[in-house]
C-alpha cells in the first residue's frame, strides 16, 4: 500500500470527462466515441469472440492445471486492435472489451463446482436451474466489488499488478508517443516472461526453482516493502514447520500454508477491521458536516451512484436466496450466511489481490466451510451451495476490482465499465455450465473421483482447484481447536500491528524523520519491511509455497535497489523527447510485462492442449 518513501502514481490527468461524447476516429468506416454504434461495435467483439476464448482456456486450465488466466492481458491486446483507429482515446474502448472478456472467463473457470458435484456424487439439477444461480451470484459479486472500489483503488491506492500492467499496455498500443517510448521495456519484459515460462515448462532443472516469472514480475510492480514481508512470512513458516508438526497443527508431510493460509486470511480480516472503523468514523464526519468535501471535486469519470449500487447488490442477494431455496431447495439460513461471508471475503481477498496479485479464492472457499462446520453443518450439498456464493464472488468480485483500478489508471468511466462487466456475466454464467457439461461428457476422466481412486491415470487432468475443494467439502462438520486458534492468533496479530502503525506513520515527528535525509529513508524502509510491516502484504506469505514468496520478494527488492541507483543517474529529458507518465517506470513496465509474458504463455498452452484433444 500507499507509504510517504514510495508513494504511488497520481490520478490520470485526462479523465473520460474531458474528452467529448462523440469522437471522430482515424478512419471513417469506425463509428463515433460514445455512440450506440461504438458500444455495439464494443460489445459484439468482446461478448462473440474475446470472451469465448478466454473461457474456453480458462475452464480448460482449472481441468487441468488447477489454476486459470483471466484473460486480461490478451483481450487487452486484441481489443487494442479493434480500437486502434480511435488513437489515444481507443485506451478506452480497449479497456471496455478486456472488462467484459475478463467476466466470462472469470465464470467459466466456475466449471469446477460442477466437477465438484459429480465427484460428490450429488444429483444434478437442469442446466437452465445452473446458470440461474451462477447469473445472480454472479451478479451479486460484481455489486460487492463495486461497492468497494473507493475504498480499495480511490483510497487504499492498492496496484493490483496485473491491473497496472494491462493498463500500460493499454496505453502504450493505442498512442504511439507511448509505443515508441515503452516498447522496448514493455516488450522485452514480455519476452522475457515468455521465455522463462517456456523454460520451466521445459528444463527440469529450471522447473525445479519454481520459477514465476509473474511472481517476479508482481513483486517489482509493488516494491520491497510489500514483498519483503511476505517473504519473511514464509520464511518464519518455514522454520516453525517442524514444530508444527510436532504439536499436530501439521501432519507429517504438509507445508506450512496448509495453516498458514488461515492464520493470513485472519491477519487480514484483522487489519481490515482498523482500516474500516476508521473509515466509518469518517463517514460520521462527513454526514455530520464537519468534512464534507465540495461536490463536483470527484471527477465525472469516477462518480457512480452509491444508493443504486446498494439497492443492485440487496437486489441480486435477495435473488441468490429465491433461486437457491424455491428453485434449488437448499435451506436459506446457510445461503443468507455465504451472502454475508462474501461481504467480507470480496474485501479481504481484494486486498490481497491488491498487493499480491494472488485471489486466494480457494482458501476462501475453505474457510467458508470452516466457518460452516463450526455452526454445525453436515450437509455436503449445502456446504458446496453456499460456499460457491464465495468462490464466485470473490472471483468476479475482485476481478472487478482489479479492472477498476485498470480504469483508475486510465480515466474510464466506472459506471460504463460496469455495464460491460454485467454483460459479460450473462454469457459467463451459460457458458459456465455449457463448458463443464462439454469438458466431462468429452472426457469421461473428469468424472472420476480422485480422492477415492488415487491410483486413476488422469493424464493432463488434474483438476487440482477441484480436488482442494471436494476435500473441504469432505471435513464439513469437523473444526478442530488448533484451527480455531489459528484464527485467532491471525486476527490478533493483524489488529494489533495495524493499530500500531497506524500510530506511528501518523505522528509527524516520524513523518519528518523518515522525509528527511537518506537515514531516515532507510530507517523507514526497516520500520516497513520488517519491525512493523503491513499485516496485508505479510499475509501473503501464508498463500502460497516458499519458493514463490521467495520470487516474489527479490522481484520488490531488484525495483527498490534499481530505483535508489537511478535517483543518481537521472537526466533531464531532451526537448520533444517522449516523456511517459509517472505510472510507466521502467520496473513497472518490464514487471508489467513479465506478468504479460507467463499470462500469455498459459494462455496458448490452454488453448493449444484443448485444440491437440479436439484434433
Amino acid at each position: 500500500m500507499a507509504h510517504p518513501a514510495e508513494p504511488l502514481p497520481p490520478e490520470p490527468s485526462a479523465p473520460l470527462s474531458s474528452v467529448p461524447e462523440a469522437v471522430a476516429p482515424r478512419f471513417r468506416f469506425l463509428p463515433a466515441v460514445g455512440t450506440w454504434k461504438y458500444h455495439l461495435l464494443l460489445a459484439s467483439v468482446a461478448i462473440l469472440f474475446l470472451g469465448p476464448l478466454g473461457g474456453v482456456a480458462a475452464s480448460y486450465m482449472n481441468f487441468s492445471l488447477g489454476f486459470f488466466v483471466a484473460s486480461q492481458v490478451l483481450s487487452g491486446i486484441l481489443g487494442s486492435v479493434v480500437t486502434y483507429g480511435y488513437g489515444a482515446e481507443g485506451k478506452h474502448g480497449a479497456n471496455y472489451m478486456q472488462t467484459m472478456a475478463a467476466s466470462v472467463a472469470s465464470l467459466c473457470a466456475m466449471s469446477v463446482l460442477i466437477q465438484s458435484m459429480v465427484w460428490l456424487g450429488m444429483p444434478q439439477p437442469p442446466a437452465w436451474q445452473l446458470m440461474l444461480f451462477v447469473g445472480c451470484v454472479g451478479m451479486f459479486g460484481v455489486g460487492v466489488g463495486m461497492l468497494y472500489t473507493p475504498l480499495l483503488v480511490d483510497r487504499l491506492q492498492l496496484d493490483y499488478p496485473s491491473g497496472y500492467a494491462v493498463a500500460n499496455i493499454l496505453r502504450a498500443l493505442t498512442d504511439k508517443r507511448l509505443l515508441k517510448a515503452s516498447i522496448a521495456k514493455l516488450g522485452g519484459g514480455t519476452g522475457l516472461g515468455i521465455l522463462a515460462a517456456w523454460l520451466t515448462e521445459k528444463v527440469a532443472a529450471i522447473g525445479a526453482l519454481s520459477i514465476s516469472s509473474s511472481t517476479v514480475g508482481a513483486g517489482m510492480v509493488v516494491g520491497s516493502r510489500i514483498t519483503v514481508p511476505a517473504m519473511l512470512m514464509g520464511i518464519v513458516g518455514y522454520a516453525i514447520t517442524p514444530s508444527l508438526r510436532s504439536i499436530g497443527w501439521l501432519g507429517p508431510n504438509d507445508p506450512y500454508r496448509k495453516i498458514g493460509f488461515l492464520i493470513s486470511l485472519a491477519m487480514i480480516c484483522g487489519a481490515a477491521l482498523v482500516d474500516l472503523a476508521l473509515l466509518a468514523v469518517q463517514a460520521v464526519d462527513r454526514i455530520r458536516g464537519r468534512a464534507q468535501a465540495p461536490a463536483d471535486t470527484e471527477p465525472a469519470w469516477k462518480k457512480v451512484n452509491v444508493p443504486r449500487l446498494i439497492a443492485w447488490v440487496v437486489g441480486w442477494g435477495a435473488a441468490v436466496v429465491v433461486v437457491a431455496t424455491q428453485v434449488l431447495h437448499q435451506p436459506a439460513g446457510f445461503i443468507i450466511f455465504g451472502l454475508a461471508l462474501s461481504l467480507l471475503f470480496v474485501l479481504i481477498n481484494g486486498i490481497a489481490y491488491g498487493i499480491s496479485d494472488n485471489n486466494p479464492i480457494s482458501s476462501a472457499f475453505v474457510m467458508s466451510v470452516l466457518l460452516m462446520s463450526l455452526l454445525g453443518l453436515k450437509d455436503p450439498l449445502v456446504g458446496l451451495m453456499a460456499s460457491s456464493i464465495l468462490l464466485i464472488s470473490t472471483s468476479v468480485g475482485c476481478d472487478m476490482q482489479q479492472d477498476r483500478s485498470t480504469g483508475w489508471r486510465l480515466g474510464t468511466n466506472r459506471v460504463v465499465q460496469f455495464r460491460y462487466q454485467v454483460l459479460g456475466i450473462f454469457m459467463g454464467a451459460v457458458l459456465c455450465v455449457v463448458l463443464a457439461r462439454v469438458f466431462m461428457g468429452a472426457y469421461p476422466v473428469l468424472s472420476v473421483n480422485q480422492l477415492d481412486h488415487p491410483d486413476v491415470k488422469v493424464g493432463q487432468w488434474g483438476s487440482a482447484m477441484t480436488y482442494k475443494f471436494v476435500g473441504a467439502i469432505r471435513d464439513l462438520g469437523t473444526l478442530s481447536a488448533h484451527k480455531v486458534t489459528a484464527l485467532l492468533v491471525g486476527l490478533s496479530i493483524g489488529f494489533t500491528l495495524e493499530v500500531i502503525r497506524k500510530v506511528v506513520r501518523r505522528h509527524p515527528a516520524y513523518l519528518r524523520y523518515v522525509q528527511g535525509s537518506r537515514t531516515g529513508f532507510g530507517v523507514g524502509w526497516v520500520m516497513d519491511s520488517l519491525v512493523l510491516a503491513s499485516p496485508y502484504a505479510t499475509a501473503f506469505g501464508g498463500f502460497i509455497a516458499l519458493p514463490a514468496t521467495i520470487w516474489f520478494g527479490l522481484g520488490g527488492i531488484l525495483t527498490s535497489a534499481f530505483n535508489t541507483v537511478s535517483k543518481r543517474y537521472r537526466r533531464e529529458p531532451a526537448p520533444g523527447e517522449a516523456v511517459l507518465p509517472e505510472d510507466m517506470s521502467t520496473m513497472s513496465l518490464v514487471g508489467g510485462g513479465l506478468i504479460a509474458g507467463e499470462s500469455l504463455f498459459y494462455l496458448f498452452v490452454g488453448l493449444a492442449g484443448l485444440l491437440a484433444l479436439l484434433g
